[in-house]
């Protein structure tokens, strides 16, 4: 618990210095290195040994995603109305699954013939798991509102986890799945309403900039509540793998907390939930 309190102490300061004050480009790198992190952490988690030749494609991959959209971005939004307007991400996806079946016929029939599953393995690392990431950094880079939009998804999912956490803790009785033994029915409600507390305190913060329309109550707390949900399913999504293959922890970067990927689990899926909903309006 200890160390989970003090990663919590110097990561969140460290997150609203980099993702609220700094420039774009920092959220940028940020985002880059938790992408080139996970990446790592999951092909050696499922790609077995077979498949680990296909890492440092993943993780490439996985840390150039990240550029690809800040650049698309940055020409959008006439940063750099020179120069056109290239399907970055696209081409950068076709190159990673292109090379990685170039690899694979290479090793077909010798003893380092790369199996199917460690092919799927690097291109969910490599490059779905960093294009839902990478949401955060389109987030931070909406015009006039980045700044306070990209912190969003972080409420939803950190509020959502800390008050599943204490609600399993002081009144979990019934198990929610097999997947995660831990978490309890109690815990996923106590999940709901944090959630939604977290969707609060965002909206107060930023109330002065953004839409009025999310200070309607149902609204607000129905998207807190979906939000949540989105969050926990995505915990458990990544603990499904973990119990697959017998890991434990993706990662030890984050002591008390794991890797990129067990802390960070959740906000992958949130993050695209939030910029997709918010496109809408």
């Amino acid at each position: 618990m200890f160390k989970r309190v003090m990663v919590a102490v110097v990561g969140i300061p460290f997150l609203i210095l980099v993702l609220g004050v700094a420039p774009e480009w920092a959220t940028m790198v940020l985002v880059c290195g938790m992408c080139a992190v996970g990446a790592w952490e999951l092909m050696h988690a499922v790609a077995g040994k077979a498949g680990q030749a296909l890492t440092p494609l993943a993780v490439l991959s996985a840390a150039l995603v990240p550029v690809c959209v800040y650049m698309e971005l940055s020409i959008r939004y006439a940063k750099l109305t020179a120069l056109p307007v290239l399907p970055l991400t696209g081409l950068l996806g076709t190159a990673m699954v292109l090379a990685l079946f170039v690899v694979s016929i290479r090793r077909y029939g010798s003893e380092r013939a790369v199996p199917f599953a460690a092919i799927t393995a690097a291109l969910f690392a490599g490059l779905v798991f960093p294009l839902m990431l990478s949401c955060l950094l389109r987030l931070r880079m909406v015009p006039s509102v980045g700044m306070l939009l990209v912190f969003l998804p972080l409420c939803i999912s950190f509020g959502s986890d800390t008050f599943a956490f204490f609600a399993g803790l002081l009144f979990g009785k019934h198990k929610l799945t097999p997947v995660s033994p831990k978490k309890t029915v109690e815990g996923a409600v106590g999940g709901l309403i944090g959630g939604v507390i977290g969707t609060a305190l965002m909206m107060a913060v930023g109330s002065c900039v953004l839409a009025d329309a999310f200070w309607d109550f149902k609204l607000l707390a129905l998207f807190g509540l979906v939000g949540s949900a989105v969050s926990q399913i995505g915990d458990l999504s990544f603990s499904v793998i973990k119990r697959e293959f017998g890991v434990k922890d993706y990662g030890n970067l984050l002591p008390g907390h794991g890797g990129v990927l067990d802390r960070f689990d959740s906000v992958t899926f949130v993050a695209p939930f939030v910029w997709l909903i918010l496109g809408m309006y």
